[in-house]
């Protein structure tokens, strides 16, 4: 038996919820037994699945060893160098400037440790900050049940520019509703090729996504399996002896490369994408992934436990974008 005592950062979580994080190998179905059948309970007593839990609760697990797997060791996070560029931080969240190339998070989702214990994938944007936390004592890997710092954005891998991460469960849950609730502005830098027909414009069509091939598709008509998408963009400048134009752009919505696609539909794909692209001539001039960059951030109102942040803005270091050497625009 495991007896788990609720601190801050997991108080406020369904029951189901704060298992499936604390007990990362057990399935679905196997927890849903277990607290029907009183294995797993909450104050020593029968507990349901969507029952709330609060500060100095306990839960206690009749469950076999095995699903509990391994915790990350303190330890293991103060072996590394943390290598985190940051663009702000409080202590509730910490704004990271994300370089071109590393990844967010490791594939499996957790993107620390495997069943062995084997770190499976360290130069990861996530543990990199956890490692950064735990060496300033704000992260107890061992003292958490539940929670770890977390990421509340995530951009692709040759994506740069900001990223959100939470410190604190709390702040996990507040920043993700001003996500939801569009209180969050994510403005992205991008150069596309050739000259756009205005100088700003919202595009609102249709995508689809290929699961085989990684990619989505952008059409005009609502079709099966397609969800619209709405991307403004406002043309900063134009390169004309490169045939290059500097957008900035907001995402309406946010879809599965929503601003190489819906470019690249409208016939501007952005410099050095592959994928929504072709680009023969871009690997000549330096450019080996898409010229994409999430620049700036905007907190809208809210009364949360990040209020403090309401109305600010935040901007990443413009040597920073480095295909902004095709464009004189100082655009920060």
């Amino acid at each position: 038996m495991r007896e788990f005592i609720i601190n801050a950062n997991d108080a406020g979580q369904r029951l189901d919820k704060f298992v499936q994080k604390a007990v990362k190998g057990i399935p679905v179905s196997l927890m849903y037994k277990a607290i029907r059948l009183k294995k797993i309970k909450v104050n020593r007593k029968r507990a349901e699945q969507k029952q709330m839990l609060c500060l100095g609760d306990t839960v206690q697990m009749f469950l076999p060893e095995e699903l509990f797997g391994e915790k990350i060791e303190k330890n293991e996070l103060l072996t590394i160098k943390p290598s985190i560029n940051i663009v702000y931080e409080d202590e509730n969240i910490i704004l990271c400037n994300k370089p071109a190339g590393i990844l967010v998070h490791s594939g499996d989702g957790d993107g620390r440790v495997s069943g062995d214990g084997a770190v499976e994938d360290r130069n990861t944007l996530i543990y990199h900050i956890q490692a950064y936390l735990a060496q300033k004592g704000e992260y107890e890997p061992l003292l958490e049940s539940s929670f770890a710092p977390a990421l509340c954005n995530r951009i692709d891998r040759n994506t740069g520019g900001i990223v959100i991460s939470a410190k604190n469960a709390q702040a996990l849950r507040d920043i993700n509703a001003r996500i939801r609730d569009n209180k969050i502005t994510k403005l992205y830098l991008c150069a596309v090729h050739g000259k756009l027909p205005k100088n700003s414009d919202m595009l609102e069509d249709f995508l689809i996504k290929d699961a085989k091939t990684n990619t989505v598709k952008v059409i005009k008509q609502q079709a099966r399996g397609a969800k619209k998408i709405i991307t403004r963009y406002r043309v900063l400048e134009y390169n004309k002896s490169k045939d290059l134009s500097l957008v900035e752009i907001e995402l309406v919505t946010g879809r599965t490369h929503q601003i190489r696609a819906h470019m690249s539909f409208i016939g501007h794909p952005l410099l050095g994408d592959g994928k929504y692209g072709s680009i023969e001539n871009d690997k000549r001039m330096g450019y080996k992934h898409q010229a994409l960059y999430s620049y700036k951030l905007r907190f809208g109102n809210a009364e949360d436990s990040i209020a403090e942040l309401n109305g600010k803005e935040f901007s990443v270091d413009p040597q920073t974008i480095y295909f902004l050497q095709e464009f004189d625009t100082k655009i920060i």
